[in-house]
């Protein structure tokens, strides 16, 4: 019989699922490269490849059979072909635009392992999609919020967060959906870049994001009395600014966020938190070109810098720090640390720590490929964000996990039984 890709979900999967790869009718112990590729939708270029040897009864099962020395990675790695996808342009990263279409995984199996592909023999397409059949994608246009809320199939009223991203503004919406797919209503929420938000990121006004807040608390479909936040870098310290000074926010997730306000002045009411100081003689560019700003903020805890740490003990909520302790764009560790010791020292309940060895800055839902580099809007040049694709994987997958418990425990009081393996 002639080789075949087996897949499955065989045809469609979600993109935060795995998916089981094998191919069959090969010759005993027959050596072949596979490959997949996946074009996002400016058109640009993933591609990832692995060399295997089938088994005696000619079958390869991804599984079970680990991938040889030579390709984009080694050993047994079921997904591997998905997490190790790398763009061909440089320093360009993938993320969804559209979530209401799939992207499209192509998978080819060649002859033998030489550095361009041999004979072509076996190919299969599977569609990778965002959205869970029954999930509503409703565009919020009210008055100042420009968002857009997912609720999950159902009756409901269903458990609420908003999500919020870092500085590369606009409204991306694959985390928000993706985690409606679990059961959570969840708010997109863009504050700059997109529509008739400000261009630019050089002061944000507390009360735009009350406004979300309060959208969420008198929806029907959000199960109350408090909603969850889930942040991610500068999207990080916006949760922490809103879980301090704004009602019903019961829990705040952060993945690799900053505890003091960075990047723009920030108001509310008669308060104003200036950003972080930043020095720029600290970024070191290597030979590459590539800039490591690790060292660029100030540090909070000193001079007039401390008028930027956010006052995180006035917050009446439970606090998730996810740390990739490969950061590069800021020190997500010792921000955690730092806010945890100002909640202590105020009495207040310890916050959960989740740290991830080899985890960089750009800790996505599962299977998004790792982006070790890419352009930083507020610096105009490419900069590191760290990170070991494996490890960095294995974070992802493991944290998204972390995130769902947390929200599952804190808004539904449900207890959930997941419990970290590092």
């Amino acid at each position: 019989m002639a080789p075949a890709i087996r897949l499955s979900p065989a045809a469609r999967s979600l993109f935060d699922e795995p998916l089981a790869i094998a191919v069959q009718g090969l010759g005993p112990r027959q050596q072949v490269t596979l490959r997949t590729s996946l074009r996002d939708e400016t058109g640009e270029l993933f591609q990832a490849s692995a060399r295997y040897q089938a088994g005696d009864d000619g079958q390869l099962d991804l599984a079970r059979c680990p991938a040889l020395p030579g390709g984009s990675f080694s050993g047994l790695e079921p997904m591997g072909l998905l997490w190790a996808l790398q763009p061909q342009k440089p320093f360009w990263r993938l993320v969804k635009r559209d979530v209401q279409s799939p992207f499209l995984l192509q998978l080819e199996v060649f002859e033998g392992h030489a550095e361009s592909p041999g004979r072509l023999l076996a190919q299969a397409q599977h569609e990778r999609a965002f959205l869970r059949d029954g999930v509503r994608r409703v565009p919020v246009r009210e008055g100042r919020i420009r968002a857009t809320l997912f609720l999950p199939p159902g009756d409901g009223p269903f458990p609420g967060i908003i999500d919020l991203y870092g500085t590369g503004g606009g409204l991306p919406e694959y985390r928000a959906c993706l985690l409606a797919n679990h059961g959570f209503a969840v708010l997109a929420l863009a504050y700059y870049g997109y529509e008739d938000l400000p261009k630019g990121m050089k002061e944000f006004h507390l009360e735009y994001f009350e406004e979300a807040v309060n959208y969420m608390l008198q929806h029907s479909q959000v199960k109350g009395p408090g909603i969850g936040l889930l942040g991610h870098s500068k999207g990080g310290d916006l949760c922490v600014s809103m879980a301090s000074f704004l009602k019903g926010i019961t829990a705040t997730a952060l993945v690799n966020g900053s505890v003091a306000n960075v990047g723009a002045v920030l108001h509310y009411k008669d308060i104003t938190i200036p950003p972080l100081g930043i020095n720029l003689k600290r970024v070191k560019v290597g030979k590459s070109g590539i800039a490591d700003i690790i060292d660029a903020l100030n540090n909070p805890l000193e001079g007039p810098d401390q008028q930027s740490f956010i006052p995180l003990e006035k917050a009446e909520c439970c606090f998730l720090f996810i740390v990739g302790q490969d950061d590069h764009n800021w020190k997500s560790e010792f921000f955690a640390v730092e806010g945890s010791k100002r909640l202590q020292a105020h009495g207040k309940e310890k916050p959960e720590i989740v740290c991830y060895p080899g985890a960089g800055h750009y800790i996505e839902p599962p299977f998004f490929p790792m982006c070790a580099a890419s352009m930083h809007l507020l610096f105009g040049k490419p900069v590191m964000w760290g990170g070991e694709p494996k490890a960095h994987c294995e974070a992802q997958i493991d944290a998204w996990q972390q995130i769902q418990a947390f929200f599952r425990k804190h808004l539904t009081g449900k207890p959930s039984g997941t419990s970290s393996k590092l």
